[in-house]
């Protein structure tokens, strides 16, 4: 029982980096069903950009932070800089060349609203790289642990990093409501 109990935390961040995969490919997969190829693939990548510049945790990242830190030893810091920077130039060539594809889904639509409207919007990516940087501090000692009795950073700090997060959850949301209330977004997606 110790030896489970020692070997779960890479255990879990094995079956979540599984399953947000998953979860990315069935995203693809519907949307590429539902409309194209062309379609699924635009827009299942500015959905994940929304997931990286718009949620207060590193998981759209962690599907590139992951592997890179277990194949090469990269820091999962550096590697979320690097996600973050593909996550703006997907956002940037998307707002350019296929803007359309921002009206394909209800989160494509809220990643669009936030991007073009700087003032007052931006504050939820702000908080957002805010949240995301705090818990790649975790990720990466969660990596760098040999038995879950060596995760002091993460034991000592623990109630204060699910506090921060779920302060930036709360700030976050507020922001989506004001968003969804003051653009007067149609939701209506499918048509």
């Amino acid at each position: 029982m110790t030896k489970l109990k020692e070997s779960s935390p890479k255990h879990q961040v094995t079956y979540k980096f599984i399953l947000l995969c998953l979860l990315l490919v069935g995203y693809f997969a519907y949307l590429t069903w539902k409309y194209d190829v062309m379609t699924g693939g635009i827009a299942s990548l500015i959905t994940w950009s929304f997931f990286v510049l718009c949620t207060p945790i590193a998981d759209a990242g962690f599907l590139l932070d992951f592997p890179l830190r277990l194949l090469f030893g990269i820091r999962m810091v550096f590697s979320e800089i690097a996600v973050w920077g593909i996550a703006i130039l997907i956002n940037v060539f998307a707002l350019l060349y296929f803007n359309e594809y921002y009206n394909t889904t209800l989160l494509t639509k809220l990643i669009y609203a936030i991007l073009t409207t700087p003032y007052p919007y931006w504050v939820v990516i702000l908080l957002s790289c805010t949240g995301t940087f705090l818990s790649i501090r975790f990720g990466d000692e969660l990596m760098d642990v040999v038995s879950h009795r060596d995760r002091d950073f993460f034991h000592k700090h623990n109630f204060k990093h699910e506090m921060i997060l779920l302060l930036f959850f709360v700030l976050v949301i507020i922001g989506y409501y004001e968003i969804t209330i003051n653009l007067d977004l149609n939701f209506d997606v499918g048509h």
